[in-house]
This record gives structure tokens, sequence and C-alpha cells, in this order.
């Protein structure tokens, strides 16, 4: 498996801290700063992929999808223009 190095400039007091905590869980530092991190970034990442819908908000999605309203003037102006640039 390849790697990649990773290094950070911390205090000494965050330093001791991290290391401390890595003590407790008896785990490297090196471990406990890298699956620390990882939580953190896969629940940021997650967080941004997810739509949450309120249930009302879930309702209206999917009624109009079931039942979509007819397209407005608008919508129908940029069909054809649509149409005339791509030719479609």
């Amino acid at each position: 498996m390849a790697t990649a190095r990773f290094e950070a400039r911390v205090s000494p007091e965050i330093h001791l801290l991290l290391k401390r905590a890595a003590a407790l869980e008896g785990r490297s530092l090196s471990d406990f700063v890298i699956s620390s991190a990882l939580s953190v970034a896969k629940k940021t990442v997650e967080q941004n992929d997810i739509l949450h819908l309120t249930v009302n908000d879930q309702m209206l999605f999917a009624n109009s999808l079931i039942d979509p309203p007819s397209p407005n003037a608008a919508m129908q102006k940029a069909l054809s223009l649509s149409t005339e640039l791509l030719g479609e």
C-alpha cells in the first residue's frame, strides 16, 4: 500500500494533550491523530454530500415528481432557446 507523509506543527500544550489522549486509548500518537482526523473528515464530507429535507419538503419533492407542474412561460422560453441553440 502506498502512503503519503503528513506533518503538522502544534504548540507544546496541544502536543501533550494529543499524546495523553493517545496513551489513554493505548494507541500511538500518529494512529490517534490520523484516526481522529479521518473520523472528522468523513463526517464533514458526509454532511456536505447528503441533502437533508424536512418531512414537508420531502412530501413537496415527491409530489412534484409524481405530478410535475406544467411549464410556465419562462420554462417554455428556456426550452425553445435550448432547442434552437442545441438543435435538439
